[in-house]
């Protein structure tokens, strides 16, 4: 046995409360090392009875390691419980809170691993909603412009080339003109680039939390667009800067104008007086970004100041969440807090983070429900889209991100593929659709929540910012209506298949440019194959059953083998 490999601690997400009564625990081991893995568990406070002892199975897996995984309750949900490890040779282990050993230790009692109590406000509550949602991002300048009388100086025409400081003039009446087309792709939840006044086109340097920017509409124009979208069942979110505002935000400004008098000083990081946007002498967002002074979120009236923010837009016009810009930079103390300014306005509301790496410490069901998940978006690129890694390491990546968080958490990561910070994904696939095609089927079949990023779903294309913000096509004649279709049916194909959502994940086979995974959810099993390669394949797994393709809602008998043709996808339920 690899004894370096085990490991368990008493935090998620290899132990935690999945509901009031339910204790969820994992261990991981070394792939294949481990023939048996058992858990032995009663009350803490039982000191008579023999402990009870479950099997665990493996939840999943990777080339170096194995997860154990199971679900335990007792009465009071006071927990005690060790490991039995039995590997390939037969030898037997124990691990408990000392450690590893060969021999069952006789303090077994009291050096058992304790989980003292689950308390009702330490489980998390996840969101099936959201769970269940299709996520469409809008760059608000960029995608329709309804209301021509609110165009800004100097507005570029619709579809010209663009730069750092293109307006276009989308709006929020160009969103209510388009509710019908969204409505029609499928998706159930809109997340909008931020709205408030700001001097850019991206609205990232907050000029005022409560205005609407007035290129975009007013208060009553947001509210008729939030109004439309749940009459369609349509969630949605809003963008918000609260690690730094802009350099013409009041607070910032009277530090400028008064300086070291000025009673706002202490809502940022000032180096030295006087204040200079030339000199830069203050904490920015990046690298010395002058319009983008950092908040001293430690500060009670900063505090305040933004946690009202959060509620006034759910009580004002009943948004369904926030999506948080650049929040890992935001201290934890922060977020938890407003996690219990949001939720008390709203409990089903989501907060959901920008945060480009893994971002455990974030999520641990004490501050977000989950965040824009850049790890999955660039194993997609480079195993899809640039093709500069193969599927086993493609498989690594995922595997890696999909357990270090708790299950619920996972199922409600933001699955992008692109976003207005990234290049387009038919860009990073040098402008092949087919390889586009596969990463969406990969994207709409895996565990989280699918993510468009407006403009893909019919073909449009860019590198970096600001060429991924360029604006929405809306002559059918210049779309790509096939990609759009693909896109529809693929949509409705994860709404109408709840396997989908709430599966679990398991690996079949992983090789060259192939892999094929297995979803499963209460008795019902769906294989999904992916042939990422321009040559035709077949891959021995020995279903030997009735079949439904998913995609294509045709039958048949699947023996030996599955047969792909180059760049092909199947999803196949079992037909018992």
């Amino acid at each position: 046995m690899n004894r370096h490999a085990i490991y368990h601690i008493l935090d998620t997400p290899y132990a935690y409360a999945k509901d009031i009564n339910t204790l969820s625990v994992t261990l991981r081991a070394a792939k294949n090392d481990i023939k048996i893995c058992n858990i032995h568990y009663k009350s803490r406070y039982d000191w008579e009875n023999s402990f009870n002892i479950k099997e665990m199975k493996i939840k999943d897996n990777n080339s170096l390691f194995d997860f154990f995984s199971t679900d335990i309750s007792i009465e009071r949900n006071r927990y005690r419980y060790f490991f039995e490890l039995i590997d390939n040779r037969g030898d037997r282990f124990f691990l408990d809170e000392r450690g590893l050993r060969r021999r069952e230790a006789r303090r077994k009692e009291a050096t058992a691993f304790q989980y003292p109590y689950i308390a009702r406000p330490d489980v998390y509550n996840e969101e099936k909603w959201l769970q269940e949602a299709v996520v469409y991002q809008i760059f608000v300048d960029r995608f329709y412009n309804g209301d021509t009388s609110n165009d800004p100086q100097n507005v570029a025409k619709w579809g010209s080339d663009v730069n750092e400081a293109s307006m276009f003039g989308g709006d929020i009446q160009g969103i209510i003109n388009k509710l019908e087309y969204l409505e029609d792709l499928g998706v159930n939840l809109l997340y909008l680039t931020p709205i408030f006044k700001s001097s850019s086109n991206h609205k990232y340097n907050t000029a005022d939390y409560y205005e609407i920017d007035s290129q975009f509409g007013d208060l009553e124009k947001v509210r008729e667009l939030v109004r439309k979208c749940h009459d369609k069942n349509i969630k949605i979110v809003f963008d918000a800067v609260f690690n730094h505002s802009g350099s013409d935000f009041f607070a910032f400004k009277d530090i400028i104008f008064n300086q070291e008098k000025s009673k706002y000083k202490d809502w940022y990081f000032i180096d030295s007086f006087p204040v200079s946007l030339a000199e830069v002498n203050y904490y920015t967002f990046a690298d010395n970004v002058a319009t983008m002074p950092k908040f001293n979120t430690n500060n009670e009236q900063v505090k305040k100041y933004l946690l009202d923010v959060a509620k006034y837009w759910i009580n004002e016009i009943g948004i369904d969440g926030w999506r948080l810009d650049v929040c890992d930079e935001v201290d934890h103390a922060f977020w938890r807090e407003f996690k219990k300014a949001v939720k008390s306005i709203k409990k089903e509301a989501i907060i959901i983070g920008e945060i480009m790496h893994e971002a455990s410490s974030f999520l641990r069901g004490d501050q977000l429900d989950g965040i824009m998940n850049y790890p999955f978006k660039g194993a997609l690129v480079d195993f899809f889209g640039n093709r500069t890694i193969d599927a086993q390491m493609f498989n690594e990546i995922l595997s890696i991100n999909r357990n270090i968080y708790m299950d619920s958490i996972t199922r409600q990561m933001w699955n992008l593929i692109g976003s207005h910070d990234t290049q387009r994904f038919l860009t990073e696939c040098h402008e092949k659709v087919e390889r586009m095609k596969l990463a969406i089927a990969f994207q709409f079949t895996y565990i989280g929540v699918p993510y468009i990023y407006y403009g893909d779903e019919v073909g449009v294309n860019g590198g970096e910012e600001p060429q991924s913000r360029k604006c929405m096509i809306w002559k059918e004649e210049n779309q790509n209506n096939e990609l759009l279709d693909f896109y529809k049916k693929f949509i409705s194909i994860r709404k109408g298949n709840q396997i989908l959502v709430y599966g679990s994940f398991k690996i079949l086979y992983c090789g060259g440019n192939k892999i094929i995974f297995e979803r499963e959810y209460k008795n019902e099993k769906v294989i999904v194959a992916i042939n990422n390669d321009y040559e035709s394949c077949g891959v021995n797994l020995s279903i030997n059953a009735e079949v439904q393709d998913i995609f294509t809602s045709k039958s048949l008998f699947v023996g030996e083998k599955i047969h792909l043709n180059p760049m092909e996808f199947k999803i196949y339920r079992i037909i018992k």
